[in-house]
């Protein structure tokens, strides 16, 4: 099975990997239908019929699956299934096999995914991410380091260059060894079962929370919050500020009312793009509105923007519900993200005017898989709000994650995905970039400029983006683009843990007007220099940014110093917060 899984992982043609699943189910039941009516030693005086009823059963659950795998090789040829869903339903397919055919089969063919009763500890699963991310930070440490060193031989004794880049070349490869093998380890640990069962799981527990919070017996009776959509920013700013309503609707048990008439993307409102947020409370009625926070017993409050909140609760992001926390923690690598995309997984239920759209723009771009989603903010952002990176440096992420995946010897598919608000970026890549396929609307780029935006073309346009970057297999962009991050949000609802699925050029991870950002100290640090910050285990660290070279910039909440130490030294503390926990769901 395990050399199956390698030739399916490779085949490019995803019926021909069914087809094989297929025949070696067969085959392996046929041989344990003889082995059964054969047995090693025959004693005369058995019992032939119950023999016989134990074949007949036997080939009754072979028609079974003969049957299940055929749907499925119908469905893939019929529907043009994308590859993730195609791997996703022979993963499904493998592990009903292996629990149906028995004993036998499971000592010759191990499941490779695990069981779902197989769970992991905490202290595993953190110790396995965070090795994950600190052959990561190493990288950038030493890299940057040579790169220096480089530089200084800029002017020096020829040949000294070339021997830097040989180092560089090859330490490369090795950081991507590193990584492929630990994504192998998760693969074979035992554990990959449990992770998505448990991510169905926890989403399920939320969306259903969310659905009995918004759409209440009696809305007239109902306390509720009064969101006003049209907050002064742009698309993804905006669905930032939706999801904070939420998330305070959530925390006060108050059923939000999202008023989004006049809304200066669609005139129209919400409800003609998405699913309206509630299906049985959708306006305040004749309720007296109260403004933040009002009182316990107020029917209606009025939320203002997250920066002019106040008092601010502690239950803001970056904090999770104390409840879910546990196994939070234990499934996914970065919290606070998930807990973000299961609002916008509920707010982003598309009208079927919107999913049509979807679909036939997919269809007409030819967006396929393998694909890496690449997105170049500029225009409005460049000078003010980040600085400007060229393609070249979106594109020496793209190519590392290529390599990472072909470090075993197989070949891929080079293909991106390309957004952007200047139609000039996609032009630039297609010619500096022949030996990739390039996916991109260079008329949807256009639309996204400042001064077209807010039209309905242009809503549409940024609403393509976000799904396509948020359904690709990697992300390359700048997390100062809230664009970029609600995709990434949205992208950890399609994994049990997408953290690791990105490469951002500036920020780390935030959500704008968050509480601070801390990180706990578990390695003691003596400062080199002094920019460098002096750190006892245990101390609490507020994050103000990633340098990508090894260091992370922030203030030891113990000393007040701000400065430099190495990213390694610390781990995320995952706040939390007391929220209800919806018995009745």
């Amino acid at each position: 099975m395990s050399v199956l899984r390698q030739f399916v992982g490779t085949s490019s043609n995803t019926w021909v990997r069914a087809l094989i699943i297929f025949c070696l189910a067969w085959a392996v039941l046929v041989y344990i239908f003889v082995a059964k009516l054969n047995p090693a030693n025959t004693d005369e005086s058995d019992s032939i019929s119950n023999r016989i009823n134990q074949a007949l059963q036997l080939l009754e659950a072979s028609r079974q699956r003969n049957q299940e795998l055929q749907e499925t090789i119908d469905t893939i040829l019929k529907d043009n299934v994308d590859y993730q869903s195609a791997q996703k339903l022979i993963q499904k397919l493998e592990y009903n096999l292996h629990n149906q055919l028995g004993v036998e089969a499971k000592a010759e063919f191990p499941i490779v995914y695990g069981n779902p009763s197989n769970e992991p500890t905490l202290e595993y699963e953190l110790l396995r991410r965070r090795i994950q991310t600190n052959i990561g930070e190493l990288w950038n440490f030493f890299s940057n380091e040579l790169g220096k060193v480089k530089k200084s031989f800029d002017h020096g004794p020829i040949g000294k260059n070339e021997d830097i880049n040989s180092v560089l070349i090859l330490g490369a490869e090795h950081k991507r060894s590193l990584l492929s093998d630990m994504e192998r380890l998760r693969q074979l640990d035992g554990y990959e079962a449990w992770r998505q069962k448990e991510a169905v799981e926890l989403s399920n527990l939320v969306q259903r929370r969310i659905h009995f919070l918004q759409n209440p017996t009696e809305c007239s009776r109902a306390k509720k919050l009064l969101c006003k959509l049209n907050k002064g920013c742009g698309y993804g700013c905006q669905l930032h500020h939706a999801v904070y309503c939420f998330i305070v609707a959530y925390a006060t048990e108050r059923t939000l009312i999202l008023k989004s008439k006049g809304w200066r993307y669609h005139k129209g409102g919400w409800e003609e793009v998405f699913q309206p947020v509630s299906d049985t409370c959708v306006d305040i009625g004749g309720a007296r509105a109260n403004n933040w926070p009002g009182r316990r017993e107020s029917q209606v409050v009025v939320l203002p923007i997250i920066d002019s909140l106040m008092p601010r609760p502690p239950y803001l992001p970056l904090s999770i519900p104390e409840d879910l926390a546990p196994r939070l923690k234990r499934l996914h690598s970065e919290p606070i993200v998930w807990w973000v995309g299961q609002f916008l997984k509920y707010l982003l239920r598309p009208q079927k005017g919107t999913k049509a759209f979807l679909e036939t723009s997919m269809a007409k771009l030819g967006w396929k898989k393998p694909i890496v989603g690449v997105h170049v903010r500029r225009t409005d952002k460049v000078g003010t709000e980040a600085a400007f990176h060229s393609i070249d440096e979106y594109m020496t992420h793209v190519e590392d994650y290529y390599l990472t995946q072909e470090i075993n010897g197989t070949s891929m598919a080079r293909r991106i995905f390309l957004a952007s608000d200047d139609a000039r970026v996609i032009d630039e890549a297609r010619k500096k970039y022949p030996q990739y396929e390039i996916i991109g609307d260079a008329e949807v780029a256009r639309m996204a400029a400042v001064s077209t935006r807010y039209t309905d073309t242009g809503l549409n346009g940024i609403i393509l983006d976000i799904h396509l970057l948020s359904i690709s297999d990697y992300l390359v962009c700048t997390f100062s683009s809230q664009v970029c991050r609600v995709a990434y949000e949205i992208m950890q609802t399609l994994h049990p843990d997408a953290g690791h699925r990105f490469k951002s050029l500036d920020d780390i991870y935030y959500y704008g007007g968050q509480n601070q950002h801390n990180r706990q100290v578990v390695i003691p640090h003596k400062p080199k220099s002094h920019e460098e910050l002096h750190l006892k285990a245990g101390d609490l660290v507020g994050v103000a940014g990633n340098h990508w070279d090894g260091f992370t910039k922030g203030k030891n909440t113990r000393t007040n110093q701000v400065g430099l130490f190495p990213s390694f030294k610390v781990v995320d503390k995952v706040e939390t917060a007391k929220l209800p926990t919806y018995p009745n769901v």
